[in-house]
């Protein structure tokens, strides 16, 4: 083996952060043993894992060198693929658009099991491996801007609890390159951008854009890392208000479905048998009839999916009202955005173990609906 990456960062309680990465050959296939940074390690355990390759030409694998390595993405594709164009494919597991999708294409930037592809319209299928060459990215450092608004729930040195208003991005990305919560964050927190990853320091967990609430960001290296290890272990507990279309059969009940890409609209999440373990614990707060039949519902995640609560609700005919991408979008009812609020958030503090809980109220576009209703 030979060592090809090595750093260093400053010491926390549970020993050093380090990263160090191994690359060999063992009986012919290449090893690539990581030991990622932001780990609290006291001994050197390793994570390994198979080195994955750009093409296979004849009997020899072309390897991405340690420069390119970081500039591809390797998926394999899933049941929700099959079928599909690869143009629509690259959009979105890359999260780019369209167009620059096809440029890709037509550039020969992508690979299908070990075959160039060149036509936009071609159809893939699951199973597929697909090799991305994505174009050097520019600086993803985010520009502080202090035009952005939010409100401060809570800070201290480790943790920082924002109240998020709808409508604003938490980090860039695709089609969203500032004016997000985390160039607002930066502009009032630099130290934000020593913690984390470089495009979106210091968040630990999301909201999406039409969701308004609390969300919890770390401050320092200590707390970035013990609050994404609470958040993979499902510990947070995080409850969200949702108006939903209709009346629950139940007053509460647990949604237990896994949730997956959809084969049919690429960008969105569907129920399936071949998706992620998600779990939603739900209480019908209160119902209405007039102007139309709704229910105000608290969520209480057991999981954190993408788009979980509006996949559930719609999975069990009750959409969120106002969420036109999950069939919530109706007549006699418009909120203007989905009515979906993260209303508490509790967790442990990460650096004094302390436990802190904290409510966000509805905000006044969402009140205003409520009011309208009997």
């Amino acid at each position: 083996y030979s060592v090809v990456e090595r750093s260093h960062h400053k010491p926390g309680k549970g020993g050093a952060f380090v990263k160090l990465k191994l690359k060999g050959i063992i009986n012919g296939k290449v090893i690539d043993h990581t030991v990622r940074a932001g780990t609290m390690m006291e001994s050197a355990d390793v994570v390994t894992r198979p080195m994955q390759y750009l093409y296979k030409d004849g009997d020899n694998y072309v390897f991405m060198d340690s420069e390119t390595y970081d500039q591809h993405l390797i998926e394999t594709l899933p049941e929700a693929f099959h079928g599909e164009r690869i143009d629509r494919v690259v959009s979105a597991i890359a999260g780019i658009s369209r167009s620059l999708a096809k440029e890709l294409i037509v550039g020969s930037k992508v690979v299908v099991d070990g075959r160039p592809i060149t036509t936009a319209s071609r159809k893939v299928d699951a199973g597929m491996v697909v090799t991305i060459e994505l174009p050097p990215p520019d600086d993803p450092t985010p520009a502080p801007q202090v035009d952005v608004e939010f409100t401060v729930v809570h800070e201290d040195d480790d943790v920082i609890v924002v109240d998020k208003p709808a409508g604003l991005v938490v980090h860039p990305g695709a089609g969203q390159a500032d004016g997000t919560l985390v160039n607002g964050l930066v502009a009032r927190y630099p130290e934000l951008l020593r913690i984390g990853e470089v495009h979106r320091p210091g968040i630990v967990h999301r909201l999406d854009r039409g969701t308004s609430g609390l969300l919890v960001v770390a401050r320092s290296e200590e707390a970035y890392v013990g609050l994404v290890g609470q958040m993979s272990a499902h510990e947070p507990e995080r409850v969200y208000l949702a108006l939903a279309w209709g009346h629950l059969d139940t007053d509460a009940g647990t949604i237990d479905a896994p949730i997956g890409r959809s084969a049919r609209h690429p960008t969105r999440m569907t129920v399936t048998e071949n998706g992620r373990h998600a779990i939603t614990h739900y209480r019908v707060e209160r119902r209405f009839e007039m102007p139309v039949a709704c229910s105000l519902v608290q969520c209480r995640l057991e999981t954190g999916r993408t788009h979980q609560i509006r996949v559930h609700l719609r999975a069990i005919n009750h959409p969120v009202v106002g969420d036109r991408d999950y069939d919530g979008g109706r007549p006699g009812l418009d909120p203007g955005r989905p009515f979906l609020h993260a209303a508490h958030l509790s967790f442990r503090h990460p650096v004094s173990h302390e436990t802190l809980s904290f409510e966000a109220a509805l905000p006044d576009d969402l009140s205003s609906v409520l009011g309208q209703l009997s």
